[in-house]
């Protein structure tokens, strides 16, 4: 190569440089399209100051997604019996859609499917009054509830391939997705232990990644249909042995090869709660939209962030728009994560997932 070659060549990098530069930086600058939080719905006694708190600290902290976990807290005009206890009404879930409109805060509802339908001693109201969706009627719930146990039970699920289990499921997701005026369900389907049980009469013998992949796209297709999008956590979808996650956080049911089958519109949560592991590249490599989910541990959360944050800035464009930002995890009720924020006795000041969630807001 010549000298005027080399000047030649030497240009071309620079302006290329020139000209990428304010594009990565743009990118490194641009806020997470998600700055989420995952709580368990209000009680009805709790709305109005729950309200308060959407009003006055959620949406000033840049809280943009507001996932609220409502299961069976409200009361379904298309199936009444399977309503808890002092349920939320409609004219509750309104107060909940005006302040989330006000601040534009997008609302989405969860009830959970598939898996969780029992928890420690007590099965869900699904199966309490739907016994036959059972996936596993042979295996009794306990009087004393230990892990492990000889049953593998953690919670029970239903059968995905019973004939009935989604003409009642779907009346609840339309019912629930309209009253709460969302684009978006979340369905949970997280640590799924029961599934293509050798005792079902229908699911035995299928395959489990089959079965997890028709059961998310039964669903998605549904809310399709309404123009709904479907969220649903990702611990089934990671391989727990080969990555060394666990059963937890991964599957060790090898429901895992359901990740190449299931739409690819389906958003994903990444929990993980012990390490900032870097699974949403898995999730946004094969082409899905991903949300990074901390817990209770504010250096795991703060880390996760930073993952985030890192690896946004270092993918192409079509990746680093899959990688979406952050939706943090309460795993107990509204009005403990109230008490919490609101410091209230020194266990809720204390509180590992509200401190959490005080560091993320200050990182993202």
């Amino acid at each position: 190569m010549n000298s005027m070659e080399i000047r030649v060549a030497a240009l071309v990098l620079v302006t290329v440089a020139a000209v990428l530069a304010p594009v990565t930086q743009v990118q490194a600058r641009e806020p997470f399209p998600v700055k989420g939080l995952c709580v368990g719905a209000p009680a009805k006694d709790d709305i109005d100051e729950f309200v308060t708190l959407v009003d006055e600290e959620l949406a000033p902290a840049g809280v943009n997604t507001l996932i609220l976990r409502v299961d069976w807290g409200f009361r379904y005009a298309s199936h009444p019996e399977l309503a808890g206890e002092r349920p939320l009404e409609k004219e509750d879930v309104k107060k909940l859609v005006e302040v989330c409109k006000k601040h534009q805060i997008r609302l989405i509802p969860q009830i959970n499917l598939l898996g969780h339908q029992s928890w420690a001693t007590h099965p869900g109201k699904l199966l309490e009054v739907y016994p036959e969706f059972d996936e596993t009627p042979g295996v009794k719930l306990p009087e004393e509830y230990k892990w492990p146990n000889p049953d593998g039970l953690y919670c029970k699920s239903y059968c995905p391939l019973h004939p009935g289990v989604h003409e009642v499921v779907f009346d609840l997701v339309d019912e629930i997705t309209e009253v709460f005026e969302t684009d978006a369900f979340h369905a949970g389907m997280d640590e799924v232990f029961y599934i293509a049980h050798p005792d079902c009469p229908r699911c035995q013998g299928h395959d489990p990644a089959e079965l997890f992949a028709g059961e998310v796209t039964k669903i998605r297709n549904h809310l399709a249909l309404l123009q709904k999008e479907l969220w649903i956590w990702g611990d089934r979808l990671i391989d727990g042995r080969t990555t060394g996650i666990g059963l937890w956080e991964g599957s060790y049911n090898n429901t895992h090869r359901a990740i190449d089958l299931i739409p690819k519109d389906v958003v994903i949560c990444d929990w993980h709660y012990e390490k900032a592991h870097p699974t949403p590249v898995l999730f946004a490599a094969k082409g899905y939209r991903v949300v990074a989910c901390p817990w209770n541990n504010p250096g795991v959360g703060t880390a996760q962030v930073a993952m985030m944050k890192f690896l946004r800035e270092n993918s192409s464009r079509e990746m680093g728009g899959k990688l979406s930002g952050i939706v943090h995890t309460y795993w107990s009720s509204a009005r403990n994560f109230m008490d919490g924020m609101a410091g209230k006795s020194e266990k809720a000041r204390n509180d590992g997932s509200v401190l959490t969630f005080r560091e993320l807001v200050k990182a993202w």
